[in-house]
């Protein structure tokens, strides 16, 4: 389905308005919320995302509906996880709670104008080259293999850091929520910019691996650009609200990694349905099945469901083991 550009328009003013909002009344003036403010504030972006999905069941039809609700949730579960980095790189370098907020939106906004160039990239490669499914596949297959294995152990230093502390003087210490402090007279970079460059550089390795995996899902440019802006809206409040959670989330790399090789089979079985390389089955298409969306939106949910039940279960046996351990120490003292 062709969406009008009108539309386009109108969403785009949208989703602008909803981060401008965001950076006059909730960043400008720095402080932590409270559990209550992210539990709120992430419940209505939440609201706003499934409303507009709504509006695309009744208005786009059922394939269209059920297309954006499934890469909305993928790219809601890929960004929880990659809140698991961004602890770790705001831990690393120690940024005050209070300005973490102004953190995280920067790397929101990012996120979404680097990834909305990918779209645009994935959608010409996918209307002009053969192979891009197949590449999509594959990208997603490697990504869940290596996703199996533990990872988050990124300290935050990655390369751009690295060139931007050998080529901008940089402070030692934070001057608020600055980017650029003066000490002894000179100009230096603060702690700040330094934590943005490195929340926008894994922003860039996420979009890696969240475009394809939505492309596995729809190839409607329309879709694909909705269902990831508005899994990323609402992460700053999301982040806050979980903050404490997260660790117990044991699972969920496992379950993300089997929901990335899940579609990258699907992309794979698509490609081949599709198939004009000569090499493969001389050109023609080869008689696979394909996965029906509405089937890939149950096995999604069922994933997540499933990782955190399990998540939650293991959580509990080990805090309960762990007071059972404690209590005769606890006695003797």
């Amino acid at each position: 389905m062709t969406v009008p550009v009108w539309i386009w328009i109108a969403t785009i003013i949208a989703i602008a308005a909803l981060l401008a909002f965001d950076y006059v009344f909730h960043v400008r003036q720095a402080h932590e919320p409270t559990l209550r403010e992210a539990a709120v504030w992430s419940a209505i972006y939440v609201g706003i995302a499934v409303v507009f999905g709504v509006l695309v069941l009744v208005f786009g039809g059922a394939q269209m509906g059920t297309e954006y609700f499934a890469g909305y949730i993928t790219e809601k579960a890929l960004s929880v996880d990659n809140l698991f980095v961004f602890l770790v790189i705001m831990t690393s370098f120690a940024v005050p709670r209070m300005h973490q907020q102004k953190v995280l939106l920067f790397g929101i906004t990012f996120a979404i104008i680097a990834r909305t160039g990918l779209i645009f990239v994935g959608a010409a490669m996918i209307d002009t080259l053969a192979w891009t499914f197949y590449l999509f596949g594959l990208i997603l297959i490697v990504t869940a293999i290596n996703m199996m294995r533990p990872s988050h152990g990124d300290d935050g230093e990655n390369i751009v850091v690295r060139l931007a502390r050998r080529v901008i003087p940089t402070s030692d210490d934070y001057d608020g929520d600055r980017l650029t402090t003066r000490v002894d007279g000179r100009r230096l970079m603060t702690p700040m910019l330094l934590v943005m460059v490195a929340i926008g550089g894994t922003d860039i390795l996420f979009a890696f691996d969240s475009i394809p995996a939505i492309f596995g899902l729809t190839q409607n440019t329309y879709i694909v650009f909705t269902a990831t802006v508005f899994s990323l809206l609402g992460l700053r409040q999301l982040y806050f609200l979980i903050d404490g959670l997260l660790e117990r989330l044991v699972y969920l790399s496992i379950g993300l990694s089997l929901i990335l090789l899940f579609i990258g089979v699907k992309l794979m079985l698509h490609a081949l349905h599709e198939n004009t390389l000569g090499f493969i089955n001389g050109g023609r298409p080869v008689a696979v099945p394909e996965i029906p969306t509405m089937t890939s939106l149950l096995v999604i949910i069922g994933i997540l469901v499933v990782t955190v039940v399990a998540s939650v279960l293991r959580s509990a046996r080990t805090a309960g083991a762990e007071r059972v351990d404690a209590g005769p120490a606890d006695r003797e003292g």
